[in-house]
């Protein structure tokens, strides 16, 4: 009878009290079992469930994955919970995202064998308040990508820190509707590169101390390729002179040290309203890809560039790499706004309209090497800017909203 009583007593309280809540989730604390511990809440997440790791360093061995749709994971702030993976059994991703609608908020990464994050064919991502880095420094051991959505559609990089990473520390891939802002790109080869992409707003960064600051480019034989529609814009791309350590035969190995921004094999890309100062080889790069390549439907031109302005400091001082004899011909300086002057491939040329709306003292040069692969023995160095030309800026980038998490999920 007592037990009825105590029960009945229990619900009364609770009928009191109105409807219970439901319980709001445990952040994951450090331990031997957190990894596993946390593998397992990404295998049994639920859409729209939020998985919340506690303060303080985990120290983990294997790599994390996650397949379900419209989960966030969420830490404590960024330096308040560290995953670190120095001691990573395997060579892969510090975390693999392959689901939609996924936000990334709140942690540092350090020192996965591989990428830091990757998210691929990922729609609606979003990398919110992150850190990625590798603590030893700027080494080619060191992974790949610190953050690397690739494939993906509605892409989101806002607050991110990433530095060390032997390739790109913000990369995006082959993906559409993308904007990268509020970010901070150090001592990486290459700091935000935007890749084989469609419609992209990087805005209110800051890229230093990497090899290159800003890169935007296409390669061939990818699944996507065409990129087009990018602004580069109110960027800070100051001090870019850590001597790029990629490993052989990576692509931006061939990137000189000392690059703000470079642009390759593209079309209509506008860069404006940036500061850039320290640039050791040029502040803005204008290039043809070099390479022998057998995709049919690969242009390797530069296309529809509108660069305007831009704030340009002390650079070009140091030129590094393939341009430097060309700088020892003009006296051992390279100017601010570099175009190598390539108009056509095989059989094939183009109207290249590449637009300099920067004040006449603003230097520039045209390296009139005309045709790739180029042949830099037969340059033809000017200092005239090609006529003005009405190139259309694409639109702002718009990112759907995203449905917030349900509380106590």
């Amino acid at each position: 009878m007592r037990s009825i009583f105590a029960a009945v007593s229990v619900m009364a309280l609770a009928a009191a009290c109105g409807p219970t809540e439901p319980p709001k989730p445990v952040a994951l604390v450090p331990g031997a079992t957190a990894n596993a511990d946390l593998q397992k809440l990404l295998i049994e997440a639920t859409p729209g469930s939020t998985i919340e790791i506690g303060e303080g360093t985990f120290d983990f061995t294997e790599g994390l994955s996650l397949t379900v749709d419209n989960v966030t994971i969420k830490g404590a702030g960024i330096d308040k919970t560290i995953i670190s993976f120095k001691g990573q059994k395997g060579a892969g991703e510090g975390l693999l995202v392959t689901s939609d609608g996924v936000t990334l908020t709140g942690f540092t990464m350090q020192d996965s064998k591989g990428d830091g994050i990757k998210s691929k064919g990922a729609d609606n991502v979003v990398y919110k308040d992150l850190k990625v880095e590798w603590t030893g420094g700027p080494l080619a051991t060191n992974g790949a990508y610190g953050v690397y959505p690739v494939e993906s559609t509605n892409v989101l990089v806002d607050g991110v820190t990433v530095s060390g990473a032997s390739d790109a520390g913000i990369y995006v891939g082959q993906s559409d509707n993308i904007i990268v802002r509020n970010s901070r790109a150090e001592y990486n080869v290459a700091g935000i590169e935007i890749e084989n992409s469609t419609r992209a707003d990087v805005y209110d960064n800051v890229a230093t101390k990497n090899a290159g600051g800003i890169l935007v480019f296409d390669l061939p034989d990818l699944p996507k390729k065409g990129g087009h529609s990018t602004r580069v814009f109110n960027n800070q791309i100051i001090e870019n002179d850590t001597p790029n350590f990629a490993p052989p035969g990576n692509i931006v190995a061939s990137v000189p040290t000392g690059t703000g921004i470079l642009l390759m094999a593209n079309r209509n890309v506008h860069v404006f309203n940036n500061t850039f100062d320290k640039n050791q080889t040029a502040h803005v790069m204008i290039v043809s890809y070099t390479n022998e390549f057998k995709d049919t439907e690969y242009n390797p031109l530069p296309r529809d560039f509108v660069i305007r302005d831009n704030t340009y400091g002390e650079g070009g001082n140091n030129p590094q790499g393939r341009l430097a004899p060309l700088a020892a011909v003009i006296g051992g300086k390279l100017p601010a706004i570099v175009w190598d002057g390539v108009t056509s491939y095989g059989a094939k040329s183009e109207d290249v309209k590449i637009v300099i709306r920067e004040k006449p003292e603003v230097g520039y040069i045209n390296l009139g090497l005309g045709s790739t692969p180029p042949d830099f023995a037969k340059a033809k160095l000017s200092i005239e800017r090609q006529p003005d030309a009405a190139i259309e800026e694409p639109a702002a980038v718009v990112l759907p909203e995203k449905p917030a998490a349900k509380e106590g999920a």
